[in-house]
């Protein structure tokens, strides 16, 4: 196999784990609240990221407050934010339309550098925006009420959120590597939703299937997911990776065809055919401009 295959894959399958969270979520919305599902989340991942941690004798580096700052706030809006607007969303949404609207992440971050990073803005940039708009905007047209239209503004409250975190990433002086940083993300977010968890125990024993969704969450795409992202985002460039997260709403809406029964309806399909349109629009390379 390439080196570029080799990439390849392991970033798709980590993507693949990426639109499973949609499906996660939406079995644990209405059974666990979102804070203590959350938390729940985490305090699964945890022990298992510590282990990989201890076997693979990294050590933690000497950090100041301002550091520990930005992790906290990376924490609070990628880990908490993300999750717990998710599965609120998914209250009011079928799993199909949450997975258009995660798509637009790429879209949403590459705006987020420019409005706030000040990063120079390319025509492809503003394509990939409408483009992203327009698949969103095409899940919000089909919505029966009021209800529908609380999910499409919570869920990309969820995509808002995780460009945030990519945002503070870039604000690390020196960026941590990346299994402390998983390591990190997963034990101040368990510290963050755990105060809110608290006050969201249920009087009974939630659904079988929401716990099974909570432990699949915790383990394959926050322990699994981050191995695989990084094992093949290092053999990749940025342009192909950002193409590859495509690979993300497809699953999404396939899987909440295949195991959810919903019905995908051509309003989807044109929504996410916009969403992919944007991704690949964002991942063509800018043409340099000619010098005089």
């Amino acid at each position: 196999m390439s080196s570029r295959m080799a990439g390849y894959l392991p970033v798709s399958l980590a993507m693949m784990t990426v639109g499973s969270t949609v499906i996660a979520s939406k079995l644990i919305a209405g059974h666990l609240p979102a804070f203590l599902a959350t938390a729940l989340r985490f305090a699964v991942a945890m022990p298992f990221l510590c282990a990989l941690v201890i076997f693979r004798h990294q050590r933690w580096p000497r950090l100041n407050r301002r550091e520990w700052g930005l992790l906290l706030l990376q924490a609070g809006t990628g880990s908490v934010g993300y999750t717990t607007l998710l599965i609120s969303g998914l209250n009011y949404l079928p799993a199909a339309d949450a997975g258009v609207i995660i798509g637009t992440l790429p879209a949403v971050s590459a705006l987020f550098s420019v409005t706030v990073l000040g990063e120079r803005p390319h025509g492809k940039l503003i394509a990939s925006v409408l483009l992203a708009t327009v698949g969103v905007v095409a899940v919000a047209w089909t919505g029966p009420g009021p209800a529908s239209l609380s999910g499409v503004l919570l869920i990309p409250g969820a995509v808002v959120c995780e460009s945030a975190f990519i945002l503070l990433s870039k604000r690390m002086p020196v960026p941590l590597p990346p299994l402390l940083q998983a390591t990190a993300m997963t034990g101040l977010g368990l510290l963050v939703s755990l105060p809110f968890a608290v006050f969201e125990l249920p009087s009974a024993l939630p659904a079988t299937a929401a716990m099974v969704a909570v432990v699949w969450y915790a383990l394959i795409p926050t322990v699994g997911g981050f191995l695989l992202w990084y094992a093949g985002a290092a053999r990749v460039s940025g342009s192909e990776a950002a193409t590859l997260t495509a690979v993300a709403p497809l699953t999404a809406v396939a899987l909440a065809a295949f195991f959810l029964g919903e019905r995908i309806g051509v309003t989807q399909v044109f929504g996410i055919a916009a969403v992919i349109l944007a991704i690949l629009t964002l991942a063509l390379p800018v043409r340099a401009q000619a010098r005089l």
